[in-house]
């Protein structure tokens, strides 16, 4: 494995750090970013610098306007969308559309990708992805799903609730997970301004970086065409796979980013402070907590680029990524976390940006699967193929 950067690679970085520092940044005081992300016009006028810069959805293939990156590609350019929590949306590489893109892509007919994914992909419009439900539902464990697709001639009729769904507010379409009357899961598409489709309400959380905020949606008598199913019948666990394991990748990247960004700030403070006759960087207890948050980037930063060069190779990478997922989810909250010590009191207001990311980061622990879940996986593979596989 060689990790050096091409120099197309390494243009592209300095390109993509230099459009965040120099134009995003300035931004991020804007009152247009709201608890539950940031406004449809103010999303737009991101989206419109990221399009301008030539870094608009750099995951999506060059048919549909994107500049078709590999997941180690990925990896560099992402995390430096992170390092402003506006980054990711400037350059339209935030969860649920950056993975509904790559589903899409995979996935969808030639008719579904001009009428879904080319304005998704554009940044015109937002999506949402709707899996998760409230209990007794489909969470953790996807085979609990509950909302059901029953045929009535050439459609479906959808009915359930999901909720945590990311981006329902404001998304113009959403990719539903139903249950079909043969007990298999079945995704389709489907536009939200339709009847059948209600949005009941918005779930205040730690987090208010994703456009759209998350939201409670309920189906009642939903009414879906045949032809808007994505891929086959039955198929949706797969399909789930196709979209989950680069997505669970493209998390880690990001808010390896964000704290990187964290650090950032909380080493300057350490380096400009003094406390007791020397500068705070000095005192060994705020030292090696700054040499831990070296370690855990690093690391974290490795694990994301030999998953990414993994899934490059053709591997299916499940199990890689749900290591990655796990190691940098928990990696990144200690480092958020010991920002916020080094900083005091500073820490725990918005004096600084280290609080926001603090309160944006927990999240990822629990989001696309616990690292308790990953663990329970993992333990399953080395009961049946031993160690060393």
């Amino acid at each position: 494995m060689d990790f050096s950067l091409t120099p197309e690679l390494l243009e592209l970085q300095q390109r993509a750090r230099a459009f965040i520092r120099d134009k995003i940044i300035p931004l991020e005081g804007d009152k247009r970013q709201t608890h539950h992300g940031p406004t449809e016009d103010f999303r737009q006028e991101l989206v419109a610098l990221g399009r301008e810069a030539g870094l608009l959805a750099p995951h999506a293939s060059v048919e549909y306007g994107g500049l078709g990156l590999d997941n180690v590609g990925k990896a560099i350019v992402f995390e430096e969308a992170g390092y402003s929590l506006l980054g990711s949306v400037a350059m339209h590489v935030f969860a649920p559309d950056e993975a509904n893109i790559h589903m899409l892509e995979v996935v969808a007919t030639a008719e579904q990708k001009e009428r879904w994914l080319r304005p998704l992909a554009s940044g015109a419009v937002r999506s949402c992805f709707c899996m998760t439900e409230p209990a007794p539902g489909a969470g953790s464990d996807p085979s609990a799903l509950l909302t059901t697709a029953k045929k009535d001639g050439n459609h479906y009729v959808i009915d359930g609730e999901k909720w945590f769904i990311t981006g329902a507010y404001g998304a113009s379409f959403a990719i539903i997970m139903a249950k079909g009357e043969d007990g298999h899961a079945t995704m389709f598409l489907a536009d939200m301004d339709q009847p059948g489709i209600e949005i009941v309400r918005a779930m205040d959380g730690l987090d208010s970086a994703f456009a759209g905020g998350h939201a409670v949606v309920r189906f009642d008598n939903l009414r879906v065409p045949a032809s808007d199913i994505l891929g086959e019948p039955g198929k949706g666990f797969r399909y789930a796979q196709v979209r989950l394991a680069p997505a669970r990748l493209t998390h880690c990247m990001r808010w390896l980013g964000a704290v990187r960004r964290a650090h950032d700030i909380a080493t300057e403070y350490a380096r400009r402070r003094e406390v007791f006759g020397q500068k705070l960087v000095n005192h060994e207890g705020v030292g090696f907590m700054l040499a831990d948050n070296e370690i855990d980037i690093r690391m974290s930063r490795l694990a994301i680029w030999h998953t990414a060069w993994l899934l490059d190779q053709g591997a299916r990478g499940t199990a890689e990524s749900s290591m990655a997922k796990v190691f940098c989810s928990e990696a990144i909250w200690r480092v958020a976390d010991r920002c916020v010590q080094v900083l005091g009191g500073q820490g725990v207001t918005h004096e600084t940006l280290v609080a926001r990311i603090f309160s944006e980061v927990r999240g990822f622990r629990i989001y696309d699967g616990p690292s308790e879940v990953h663990r329970w996986s993992l333990a399953q593979k080395i009961s049946r193929d031993g160690a060393n596989w």
